[in-house]
């Protein structure tokens, strides 16, 4: 037998416990990493106001929002099965830790960071072994209709939350889509200039720029132009309200945290822990799944189950609140051109040199910029095309694609799945039952 023929399968053998080593190889193709660094960057520069904004809604200082895209983001990349998701922070997972943990210890407070970073530890534990009992298969079984209503509802759900950013108006309390466009649209008399225009020439910079996205991706370049436009709009125009922009940034990287594993810890966060469990696995599995079905990629589910695990586990280790996949991050990713994870690893290292050396320049960033990218986001995510060739040619998948939506856009994004595939079983079996 030939060398040849003896390392191959001992590099699928491996590459079941290394995943890397599936897709390293397709780096040496020739723009495959240079798109990945580019990408990458972008990935970090997006994350920097998602991270502090999200740390604020689990109750935690802002540092801990921007660790959860640093280690986690690494090890995910490396050790899950998806190309192009993202994970780090994610609006869903912050806001349920907040509201989970509430009720238990004071938010901000250090038995407060203890309970979050210990329930980080502890989702990934059970990630992995939700992995390992082989659940990733789920993953297969979730129909087509329900991803491309789930995508479509997140691409609403990504607008609605700019809404305040772009219009300058403020809301307090408003978390439901709902509030949200009434509370903007409701003070219209509010609305500010600057932010919209800074976004629309954002959106205009990165279409124009398309064509040449190979060289540099457009986001890259819509987030430096739509800066530098900002600040010399600024500086004409003083009488305008000055633009909100990142917040100052930590300088540390991650600090070394321990987990608190004591009996009287784990009762207080068993219920918790279940919950966020639950949440964190749908979102990364919904998200992964789509974006396979969007590049025709091959999904291991459970081995992105114990990526996402292991991702968590080193949250708990590493200062942060509890990991997912990112809908934003990940759809800034593939359109900025992403081929591999290696764009998540690049987009770790990123983020730690922007804290390290360059923290104190984010503070001329302005969110209007990332919100022009968002809103670009959420147009991608809408698969037009698809939504068409179901509701003419897949009579008994019209009730799955609409109750995903609106269950997406109303209620939570478990809740939403769940709906979805409850009402893909029904439709089956109405389908079987008329012998279709």
């Amino acid at each position: 037998m030939s060398a040849a023929s003896t390392s191959a399968p001992r590099s699928a053998g491996l590459a079941r416990f290394l995943p890397f080593l599936l897709w390293a190889p397709l780096l040496r193709t020739p723009g495959v990493l240079r798109a990945d660094v580019l990408a990458g960057i972008t990935g970090a520069i997006v994350v920097l106001p998602q991270g502090i904004a999200f740390a604020t809604l689990a109750g935690m200082p802002p540092q801990y929002g921007l660790y959860a895209a640093m280690l986690p983001c690494l090890v995910a990349a490396l050790f899950g099965s998806s190309r192009v998701m993202m994970t780090g922070p994610a609006n869903a997972i912050a806001l349920t830790t907040g509201v989970l943990l509430a009720p238990i210890a004071v938010a901000g407070s250090d038995d407060y960071v203890r309970l979050v970073v210990t329930l980080s530890f502890l989702i990934g534990v059970l990630q992995i072994l939700m992995g390992l009992a082989q659940a990733g298969r789920l993953i297969e079984k979730v129909p087509h209709s329900v991803i491309v209503g789930f995508t479509c509802g997140a691409a609403v759900l990504i607008v609605s939350a700019q809404l305040p950013v772009l219009t300058g108006v403020s809301l307090k309390g408003a978390h439901s889509v709902a509030q949200q466009w009434l509370g903007v649209f409701g003070a219209f008399d509010q609305w500010q200039f600057l932010p919209i225009a800074v976004a629309l020439i954002t959106i205009v910079i990165v279409k124009l720029w398309a064509p040449l996205n190979r060289r540099i991706p457009a986001m890259l370049v819509g987030v430096v132009a739509g800066t530098l436009v900002a600040q010399l709009v600024q500086q004409a125009m003083p009488h305008l309200p000055a633009l909100r922009s990142v917040p100052p940034l930590p300088g540390a990287l991650p600090a070394l945290s321990m987990p608190d594993l004591s009996i009287e810890t784990l009762r207080r966060l068993f219920a918790p822990c279940l919950v966020m469990t639950m949440l964190a696995s749908i979102e990364a599995v919904a998200i992964s799944r789509a974006l396979a079905v969007r590049h025709g990629q091959a999904l291991d589910g459970n081995q992105e189950f114990i990526g996402q695990g292991m991702a968590n586990i080193v949250a708990g280790f590493s200062s942060a609140i509890p990991a997912s996949g990112s809908f934003n991050r990940s759809a800034v990713n593939s359109a900025a051109g992403a081929q591999t994870p290696m764009s998540g690893v690049v987009a770790a290292f990123a983020l730690m040199g922007l804290l390290v050396f360059v923290g104190p320049l984010a503070r001329w960033l302005p969110l209007a910029v990332i919100s022009g990218l968002l809103l670009l986001v959420a147009y991608g995510l809408v698969d037009r095309p698809e939504i068409a060739r179901i509701w003419r040619h897949e009579p008994y998948e019209r009730a799955t694609l609409a109750i995903t939506f609106l269950s997406t856009i109303a209620l939570s994004l478990e809740w939403a799945i769940l709906l979805g595939l409850l009402t893909a079983m029904v439709s089956a079996r109405i389908k079987a039952s008329r012998g279709h």
